[in-house]
């Protein structure tokens, strides 16, 4: 399993009864998680005193309960790979998110490293060019952008892209090589392989379900393993990475090396591999599993 327990402003404090106890800087939140199926006290006092909590419904969703919550507040992430401070804007909002998802730093921190590697070769004359697709609010694009990185990225949602962007202002990197677009992501990656468009690091976090700007459907089941295909030819001749992150159930370590070793492995060659992501949880020892990741690089001796 791959770990982010590089956080100093956030952590897991314990887990219980299909909840989790989180420390988000100053704040303490109380949300519920599906992994949580075990049992236990809750002892630890930030357990009766939170910041703020979200109350799933019988009839599916929730809503947050507020004790005192500011609307936004900061957090900040030290990505080791680019030698770099990240700063993040956190708000409560719908279906238990504060819009970001602190397992990914794992992921940061490899490509991170990839990216910050190519872009010192002095046989390099451009950085090295990222597409981050279902981009979010931009903590991926942060970490390549960091580290050195020209970064595409792309999102169907208008907000979120308008949230990437005022993260990228408080993180510093406002002048980095950033496109921001808001499109449907299929149909941005065919216009893309029209174009003749190259990349040399490629990153997704495809929804299980969504809707792109003009009401576009996306089904995982039905679209990822095409997208996963045409992003492999969007690969330079020189290409560094693909990550693909998932959060749907049918999607697992095994389903993602297989799409990997069958498209960017077959072009490139290259190392396939696959695990959970997970966050370390208080002082219990125990680690929560939050999702699964790709990860095809192309190593060179």
């Amino acid at each position: 399993m791959w770990l982010a327990d590089s956080w100093k402003e956030y952590r897991v404090l314990d887990t219980a009864s299909g909840e989790k106890l989180e420390r988000w800087g100053d704040y303490i939140l109380v949300r519920p998680d599906p992994q949580v199926i075990w049992g236990g006290e809750k002892n630890t006092a930030s357990w009766r005193r939170p910041n703020a909590r979200y109350h799933r419904s019988s009839k599916g969703g929730g809503a947050w309960e507020f004790f005192d919550l500011p609307e936004q507040w900061d957090i900040h992430y030290d990505l080791a790979g680019a030698g770099r401070r990240l700063t993040f804007a956190l708000k409560p909002f719908s279906f238990k998110h504060t819009g970001l998802f602190p397992e990914q730093a794992a992921n940061w921190e490899w490509f991170s490293r990839i990216i910050a590697k190519a872009a010192a070769d002095t046989k390099r004359s451009d950085p090295p060019r990222v597409l981050n697709l279902f981009a979010y609010t931009g903590g991926a694009t942060l970490a390549a952008a960091a580290a050195g990185a020209a970064v595409t990225h792309v999102d169907a949602s208008r907000g979120m892209v308008g949230w990437a962007r005022e993260n990228a202002v408080k993180s510093g990197l406002s002048e980095a090589p950033v496109r921001w677009l808001v499109d449907d992501c299929m149909k941005f990656v065919e216009r893309e392989l029209r174009r003749g468009s190259r990349y040399d690091g490629i990153i997704m976090d495809p929804p299980s379900y969504g809707r792109g700007p003009k009401g576009e459907i996306w089904k995982i089941e039905d679209a990822v393993f095409d997208l996963v295909d045409k992003c492999s030819q969007l690969l330079s001749g020189d290409p560094l990475f693909f990550l693909i992150n998932s959060y749907t159930t049918g999607l697992q370590p095994g389903v993602l090396s297989y799409m990997l070793s069958l498209t960017a492995g077959a072009r490139f060659g290259g190392k396939v591999d696959s695990g959970e992501v997970g966050l370390p949880v208080g002082e219990s020892g125990l680690i929560l599993p939050c999702g699964a990741a790709g990860r095809w690089e192309m190593r060179k001796n």
